[in-house]
């Protein structure tokens, strides 16, 4: 395999959407973040905050009525960190989603 293959097995789609953070579990502080592509297998967000590679993490997803054409749609997810980058006050980090459920739509 050439060394500059792609090697995800899932489309990925280029979207700034919010995501809500939570680095320690859902109990933790919250760090809002945007993200800067998703696919069903995982995300690239960028954040201000300290996450590690390896790390678990939970985040709520919003996507918004432009894009689900009804009401916006939050989902829960729960991955781990695969990737940090550094960049100044900004960190660039990439997590494969394991699980998620969507959650109810607010009145």
């Amino acid at each position: 395999m050439p060394v500059d293959a792609e090697r995800r097995s899932a489309r990925r789609f280029s979207i700034a959407l919010p995501v809500r953070v939570f680095p320690s579990g859902p109990e933790g502080p919250e760090v809002q973040a945007q993200t800067r592509d998703v696919s069903f297998r995982g995300l690239y967000f960028t954040a201000d905050g300290a996450f590690q590679a390896g790390s678990e993490i939970e985040f709520i997803l919003t996507l918004p009525r432009q894009v689900t054409l009804t009401g916006d749609v939050l989902i829960r997810c729960r991955g781990q960190v695969v990737r940090v980058e550094e960049s100044g006050a900004h960190h660039g980090v990439a997590a494969r989603i394991e699980r998620y459920d969507f959650l109810p739509a607010s009145p």
